[in-house]
C-alpha cells in the first residue's frame, strides 16, 4: 500500500484526530528511485526481493531512518467556531492539554506545526500570535523530547572497584556527567548504570546517592537495592562516609600544613554559575567544612589531600580557592592553565564506610589518573603514596 498517515483514534467531541506516523516516502530515502504513476507498480517494486546494489541501498536507507528517527505522533486539530480569531498558541495549548503554552510556542519555532490548506499540502505556522479561523486544520508533529529519552540504558565501559548484591563502587572517569541534564541528556553515568544492571531501573536515579562534577574523577557509591540506597543516604547525611580527594593547586602552600576550612557556601552573587564562600547573615548558603593537608609544594604548585565533612556543590574547589589555592585546570573558577591538562585537577581517591547492610568496614581506592600524574610531574612534583595520610 502507498505510504499514508492512518488515523487510529478519532475524538469527534474535541475534533482532534490522532495519527500514526507512517514511513517516509520512498523518494525521500532513495532519490534515484521513482514510484510516480501506478501505485501498484510501487508496491511491486518494494515487495520484490532485492537483487541489485540500488535495492540494497534503499533497504539500508530505510533501516537507517527507522533507527535514527524518533517516533513521531501526529495530531490534527480543527478550529471550532467559538475560537475564531484567537491566537494559535493559545488555541493549540487548550487542545493539547498535556502541554504548556510555552511548549507549543517552541513547537511553532521548530516548524513542527503546519496549517493544512484546502488545495492540498501545508504551510508552517510562523508566529505564535497568528490568528486562527474557524474550520482551519492544524497538524502538529510531536517528537520525544531529549528529557523523555534521558533515562535509557546506554552501554559504556565502567570501572567497578567493589561490587556485591547490595552495592557498587565506581571509579568515574573525567568527562563523564553523572545525571542527565540540559546539554547532557544522554551518555551519562546514569545511562551506563541502567545498561550495567537491569535492577537499576527500579531505583531512583539508578541508585546514585551522591555526585561528582563532570571533570572530577574518582570513586562514587551506587546502591543496587532500595534498602541499601536508603541506608547510604542516611549515612551520608550523618557524615558517616569518609570521602577523600587529591588535588593539584597553584602554589606555594600558604599557612600551616594542615588547615580546617569551615566556611559556608552559597551561590556567588557576581557569577551565577559559580558557588562562593558567603556570610550567612547576609546571603543564602549552607555550612561547609573541608580539611586540607599539603603533601608536597614548590613555587608553582601544591599537591593537596582534602577530606569532605559536608557535601556542598563545588565545595573543594571553592574552599581551596578561598584560601588562595585555585585548582589547576579549573577554568570555571579562574584556575591556572597547564598545557595538556583538559580538566580540573581533582580526584576522589578514597572512600571509607561501614557497609550499609552488613556493617563490615569498607575502604576503596581509585588509582591516581595518568593525566594528573603527567600534570604533577610537569609542575615539578611527584606522586608518593607514602605521603598520603593513614585512615583515622
Amino acid at each position: 500500500m502507498p505510504d499514508t498517515e492512518v488515523p487510529i483514534i478519532e475524538d469527534i467531541a474535541t475534533q482532534v484526530t490522532f495519527l500514526k506516523h507512517a514511513s517516509p516516502p520512498l523518494s525521500a530515502i532513495a532519490p534515484g528511485v521513482s514510484t510516480d504513476g501506478d501505485p501498484a507498480q510501487a508496491d511491486a517494486w518494494v515487495s520484490t526481493p532485492v537483487q541489485d546494489a540500488a535495492g540494497l541501498a534503499v533497504d539500508a536507507a530505510t533501516d537507517l531512518v527507522d533507527e535514527l528517527e524518533p517516533a513521531v505522533e501526529w495530531r490534527e486539530i480543527v478550529i471550532p467556531v467559538h475560537l475564531h480569531g484567537e491566537r494559535v498558541d493559545r488555541v493549540l495549548s487548550q487542545r493539547l492539554t498535556e502541554f504548556s503554552r510555552s511548549f507549543v510556542q517552541q513547537l511553532i519555532g521548530q516548524g513542527a506545526i503546519e496549517l493544512l490548506v484546502p488545495a492540498g499540502g501545508s504551510v508552517p505556522t510562523l508566529k505564535p500570535a497568528t490568528r486562527v479561523k474557524a474550520g482551519q486544520v492544524f497538524r502538529v508533529a510531536l517528537k520525544p523530547t531529549p528529557q523523555s529519552q534521558a533515562f535509557v540504558p546506554q552501554a559504556m565501559a565502567l570501572r567497578v572497584v567493589y561490587e556485591d548484591e547490595h552495592l557498587r563502587i565506581i571509579d568515574k572517569p573525567p568527562g563523564l556527567v553523572v545525571h542527565p541534564a540540559p546539554g547532557n541528556w544522554s551518555g551519562t553515568l546514569l545511562n551506563g548504570l541502567l545498561a550495567l544492571d537491569a535492577g537499576a531501573a527500579q531505583l531512583p536515579r539508578a541508585g546514585i546517592v551522591h555526585r561528582l562534577d563532570k571533570d572530577t574523577s574518582g570513586l562514587m557509591l551506587v546502591a543496587r537495592t532500595r534498602a541499601c540506597m536508603d541506608r547510604l543516604m542516611a549515612q551520608i547525611a550523618a557524615r558517616e562516609v569518609r570521602r577523600e580527594y587529591l588535588a593539584i593547586v597553584q602554589g606555594p602552600w600558604r599557612g600551616p600544613e594542615f588547615q580546617d576550612i569551615d566556611a559556608p557556601i552559597g551561590r556567588d552573587p557576581q557569577h551565577r554559575l559559580r558557588m562562593a564562600v558567603v556570610d550567612l547573615a547576609h546571603q543564602a548558603g549552607k555550612p561547609a567544612r573541608t580539611t586540607a593537608m599539603c603533601l608536597d609544594s614548590n613555587e608553582q604548585a601544591c599537591w593537596v589531600h582534602c577530606r569532605l565533612h559536608t557535601g556542598r556543590t563545588h565545595q573543594i574547589r571553592v574552599h581551596l580557592g578561598h584560601i588562595g589555592h585555585r585548582l589547576y585546570g579549573d577554568t570555571q573558577y579562574a584556575g591556572p592553565l597547564l598545557e595538556g591538562l583538559q580538566r580540573q585537577a581533582l580526584h576522589a581517591f578514597r572512600l571509607s564506610l561501614a557497609h550499609p547492610i552488613t556493617g563490615e568496614w569498607l575502604t576503596c581506592h581509585a588509582e591516581w589518573p595518568a593525566d594528573l600524574n603527567t600534570a604533577l610531574q610537569a609542575l615539578g612534583l611527584r606522586y608518593n603514596e607514602t605521603l598520603l595520610p593513614a585512615l583515622a
